[in-house]
Order: C-alpha cells, then sequence, then structure tokens
C-alpha cells in the first residue's frame, strides 16, 4: 500500500513543478500571514481584499499572504489539522474567523459558548505549536435581519435576532481569549451588524449586507470584514499626502514620486495604491455600495491632496478622466481622493491585482484541501517508511513552489501608476 501512494504521490508533484518583537503593528518585518477560517473565508474574498491591501496599500514588499478557509469548519476542524496544514507556508502572523458554525444556528446556551472556548484556547495552543507569533483572534461575523431564514430552533421568533445574539456571545469569547493570551482581537461581528441597519435604511430591506443566503456575504459584507481584520493588524491607513501649490511645485510622500509639476498641476508614479472599489454604489455585489455606512476610507485609505496658495474660493481637480469641485478651505485642511472620487487612475491596475489573488488563492484552497491535510492519515506510515516520509515532503515543497510561483504572478502587476492631478481656480 505504501509503495503505491508512494508512485501517487510523486506523480502528483510532477504536476505541479512551476517556472522578533511587535512594535505599533502586530506585521513584522517579513511577515508570512496565514488568514484561517470556515466557508466565508473559503469564500476567497475579504481574504483577497486583506491580500490585495497588504501587498498594494501598506508600501511594505515583505509582506506575504496564504488563506485556509475550509467550508463548514468549526474551531476544533481547524485545531486538528492547523500544525499539518501550516508547516508549508510557516506564517508568523495568523487570523482567525470561526464562531458561525459553531454557535450550531440556534439560540444561545452556556453549553455552545463552553465549547467554543475550549477550541478556541486548542486553536491558540496549536497555532503556538505552529510557530505563530502574532494571531488577530477574530470574532465570527453576523447574519442578515432579512435574508436568514427563520430556523425551527428559535421557535418562531425571530432567527436573525437570536441567532446575533448567539455570535454575539462568542464573539465576547473571542475577545476574552485574545485579552488572555495577550493577542489582538478583532471585531467582524460589529463592523458587519452595525453597519446592516444603516445600509438597509438607505438602500432597502432587500440589499443584502450578509449576503443573499443570510451568512455568506457578497463583496459589501466581505469589505467590512477585510477593515476588521486590517484594523486589528493595525495598518496606519495613510497611503500619502501629495502637496500641490497653486502657483509653485509639488511635493509628495514616501511611496509618491513627482515626475513634474507646474502651478496648480503634478503628474506622479505611485508604487503605494489606494484601495480601489467596484463602481456600482447600490449593488451589494459591489465594495463601493458599503463604504457610506463604514469608516473604511477614513481608517484604511487616505490618499490626501492639499492645496496652498490657492487664491480662489474653491477650485476644480481632475484626476485622472475625472473631475471634482472643492472649496479652498477644505483643499487646504486635505481632501481624500480615494475617498471622494468614483473612479481613480489606479482602478485598472488594481483589479489585475485582485483576479492574479483570486487565482493564487484558489490553489491554495485545493493545495490544502485536496492534498496536504490528508498527509495527516499517513502519519504513522510515514514515521515508518522513509521513503514514504520523503515523498510527502516532496509533494509539499512542489505545493508550496506553485504557490510561490502564483504569487510572484500576483506581484508582477505592483507596477508603478503615473497619474495626473490638476488644479484648476474657479
Amino acid at each position: 500500500m505504501n509503495q503505491r501512494l508512494l508512485h501517487s504521490l510523486l506523480a502528483a508533484a510532477s504536476l505541479l513543478t512551476a517556472p522578533a518583537l511587535f512594535g505599533a503593528s502586530p506585521l513584522p518585518p517579513n511577515a508570512r500571514v496565514a488568514i484561517i477560517g470556515d466557508s466565508i473565508t473559503e469564500q476567497k474574498i475579504y481574504s483577497k481584499y486583506m491580500e490585495a491591501y497588504l501587498l498594494a496599500c501598506t508600501g511594505r514588499k515583505d509582506i506575504h499572504v496564504m488563506q485556509f478557509g475550509w467550508s463548514g469548519e468549526t474551531a476544533n476542524g481547524f485545531a486538528a489539522r492547523c500544525v499539518n496544514d501550516l508547516a508549508g507556508f510557516q506564517p508568523n502572523v495568523a487570523t482567525t474567523c470561526y464562531g458561525m458554525n459553531d454557535g450550531g444556528y440556534q439560540p444561545w446556551k452556556d453549553g455552545i459558548g463552553q465549547a467554543y472556548e475550549g477550541n478556541m484556547r486548542n486553536v491558540l495552543k496549536q497555532l503556538t505549536a505552529a510557530g505563530v507569533k502574532h494571531i488577530v483572534v477574530g470574532s465570527p461575523g453576523a447574519v442578515d435581519s432579512k435574508f436568514f431564514a427563520p430556523r425551527p430552533a428559535f421557535g418562531g421568533k425571530d432567527s436573525a435576532a437570536g441567532y446575533n445574539d448567539t455570535l454575539a456571545h462568542l464573539r465576547d469569547i473571542a475577545k476574552k481569549l485574545a485579552d488572555e493570551n495577550h493577542q489582538t482581537f478583532a471585531n467582524v461581528h460589529n463592523a458587519m451588524f452595525d453597519a446592516m441597519p444603516k445600509a438597509k435604511a438607505a438602500l432597502g430591506e432587500d440589499f443584502p449586507v450578509c449576503g443573499g443566503d443570510g451568512f455568506h456575504p457578497g463583496p459589501d459584507g466581505q469589505l467590512l470584514m477585510a477593515y476588521a481584520f486590517l484594523k486589528a493588524l493595525r495598518v496606519d491607513g495613510d497611503i500619502g499626502t501629495i502637496t500641490v501649490d497653486a502657483k509653485g511645485t509639488a511635493t509628495a510622500t514616501d511611496g509618491h514620486k513627482v515626475l513634474t509639476s507646474a502651478a496648480g498641476k503634478v503628474e506622479l508614479e505611485s508604487t503605494r495604491w489606494p484601495f480601489c472599489f467596484d463602481a456600482d454604489p447600490k449593488n451589494a455585489n459591489s465594495t463601493r455600495s458599503i463604504l457610506p455606512f463604514a469608516p473604511f476610507n477614513q481608517d484604511l485609505n487616505r490618499l490626501t491632496l492639499k492645496v496652498k496658495n490657492l487664491g480662489a474660493a474653491k477650485a476644480k481637480v481632475t484626476w485622472g478622466a475625472v473631475s471634482q469641485e472643492f472649496s479652498k478651505e477644505k483643499l487646504e485642511a486635505g481632501v481624500n481622493l480615494a475617498a471622494e472620487f468614483p473612479a481613480t487612475p489606479f482602478d485598472g491596475q488594481f483589479n489585475k491585482l485582485l483576479d492574479a489573488l483570486a487565482r493564487k488563492q484558489s490553489f491554495e484552497t485545493g493545495m490544502i484541501k485536496g492534498l496536504v491535510t490528508n498527509f495527516r492519515q499517513f502519519a504513522n506510515d510515514a514515521k515508518a517508511d522513509p521513503d514514504l516520509a520523503k515523498a510527502f515532503d516532496t509533494v509539499r515543497t512542489k505545493l508550496q513552489s506553485r504557490q510561490q510561483a502564483l504569487d510572484a504572478e500576483a506581484r508582477q502587476q505592483l507596477v508603478p501608476v503615473k497619474h495626473t492631478l490638476t488644479v484648476t481656480p474657479l
């Protein structure tokens, strides 16, 4: 049997051959971030947004990301596969998002909390054993007040309200565990739960913040999840500042190079990008739709234009193909271009990056669920058979090499973006 397995593993390998201490941020030098969770993570949406932000918006090139989502999983399920599945990637940072399945889709009772707490304690223990130094303990998200279907367990009462109460209890346990272990807490639940009534009040009850099935969010809700985790990772959110002198030359902070400038106009080349959004302001499948109801741009996405010596009460600012008008006072204080402009010169390249990251993360799911996690089943055989153990190591190495190649392909999209800002007094 071992020889047949050895042959299969080596064949799979041949198919996959491809050309400290924490300071203000939990992201250390050479951060390797594992994004871990259930089917909501396996959707590969918030994880894709997080990776895009960490690669394109932070100004750092030393961050690497891999997602480990698994549909239907509870905290206990991940604890069992943690050390095995993380071995090839060797993360030093991890984010976890469990609780949606752990709550059992039923009203709160103490037994749910006791099981979740015990399993999450084991997750933290296993992550530590896997060499992870910093853990962001994420709460579960929320369920949609309109689309979470009635459940018999709630006895005719509002199932969404009832299950959000259960999830809030699990949120509190996640925070307690983060505090006890001197780790960081990500309040995913409230990022979604608090934005939901505001969004529905503005866009209608049929606007799904937590997904059309009630608990698998679309891009709008997934952006809220990414926001919660990025905040917990304590990224500073300062993408850069461009200062235009209406009567002189322009300057820019790190990540933005002034190529040419004249009175009221500057051409730049930027290696640090703002996070970019889909166009539709009212569709739940668009990240832009949720922005009015959450401080994503304010907290995480500040590309600031400041104008001095304007000499007029207001001005028209043209950035790429879009123009907007602002008062002199607002321009002097600073305008967040990422928030104010519905389209940016970075949009096209940002979407190319997202597409490349989607391909990479799709491979990661198949890699872990299809092969790596199954190595556990043959642990005893591998101990008794050095050739088999070597075959597992070969496959793991080949898989990780392919993942690294896809990572490199995604990073090829991180090219400098040239763009022009023109300030016209009115």
